[in-house]
C-alpha cells in the first residue's frame, strides 16, 4: 500500500500498520483521535508514539529509523563515573513523577511551546496512576532534586519520554539508573523514539523501522515484575 495520513476515530483505537508511516515528514503515520490509557498503551506496542505541539491535532510516528540503547551499550564516561563518586546521589522510582513530567515540560519550553503540552501532561499522569508510566529521580545527599526521567514501560522495553537536569549531569545519572535497573530485571531496551547527539553520546545508535519492530515482538513475552516500579529507593545502583 501506498503510504498515506491516516484520520483516527475517537470511537476505535485501532492504529494503521506503522511500516505505513509517510516518508515525508519521516514517520507520520496518522492525527486524531485521543490520548486514552488504551490508545496509548496500544501505541506502544504498535511501535508508534504521539508527538504534537499545543496548538495541533495529536500526530501519530513511527520513524523510519529509531533511535534505541541497548543495554550492554550504555556508555559511562569516567566524568560520569566521578560524579556519581563525588554526590553519592539517592536514585528512586516514582516517588514524584509529576514534578519529573512538569521539570521536562519546563525544560523544553520555548517560544513555540513544547510537545509536553497540557493533553500529554494530563494523559500521562493518567496512565501513571494506572501503573505504565514511570518516572525515575536522582536526589543529591540534602534531598534535592539533581535530575530524572520518564516514560513508559508495558513490556520489556522502557519507552523513553523526556529527561531533565537541575545539576551537571543529573540526567545523565538518571539514565544510567535506569539501564541498571533495567538490566537487573533481564528487561530488553530502551527506546530512545529519535536519535540526537547527547543520546549518541550515551551509546544510543539507529535502527531501521523493521529492526524495531521485530526487537519489540520480542520484547512483548517480557513479564514486568509487580516489584519493579512501585516506589523506591533503588539501593547500591550504580555499582
Amino acid at each position: 500500500m501506498t503510504p498515506r495520513l491516516y484520520q483516527l476515530s475517537t470511537d476505535t483505537i485501532e492504529f494503521p500498520s506503522p511500516t505505513l508511516a509517510l516518508n515525508e515528514p519521516d514517520g507520520l503515520l496518522a492525527i486524531g483521535g485521543c490520548l486514552s490509557p488504551t490508545r496509548l498503551n496500544l501505541a506502544y506496542k504498535s511501535g508508534i508514539f504521539p508527538w504534537f505541539n499545543e496548538k495541533e491535532p495529536i500526530m501519530w510516528w513511527s520513524p523510519s529509523e529509531r533511535g534505541v540503547i541497548d543495554l550492554q551499550d550504555f556508555h559511562i564516561s569516567r566524568s560520569l563515573k566521578k560524579a556519581a563518586r563525588k554526590e553519592k546521589p539517592i536514585v528512586t522510582v516514582n516517588k514524584d513523577f509529576e514534578t519529573v513530567i512538569n521539570a521536562c515540560r519546563m525544560q523544553r519550553l520555548d517560544a513555540e511551546g513544547t510537545w509536553i503540552n497540557s493533553q500529554m501532561l494530563s494523559a500521562y499522569t493518567v496512565l501513571h496512576k494506572l501503573g505504565f508510566a514511570h518516572s525515575l529521580e536522582v536526589w543529591d545527599q540534602n534531598n534535592t532534586l539533581m535530575g530524572g526521567l520518564y516514560g513508559v514501560m508495558n513490556s520489556g522495553v522502557f519507552c523513553g519520554e523526556s529527561m531533565f537536569f537541575n545539576r551537571p549531569n543529573g540526567s545523565k545519572l538518571a539514565m544510567w539508573a535506569l539501564v541498571n535497573w533495567l538490566k537487573k530485571h533481564d528487561a530488553h531496551f530502551v527506546d530512545c523514539q529519535l536519535e540526537n547527539p547527547y543520546l549518541t553520546s550515551l551509546g544510543a545508535k539507529l535502527i531501521s523501522r523493521s529492526e524495531f519492530l521485530a526487537k519489540l515482538r520480542i520484547a512483548q513475552r517480557f513479564e514486568i515484575p509487580i516489584s519493579m516500579w512501585k516506589p523506591q529507593v533503588l539501593e547500591d545502583i550504580y555499582d
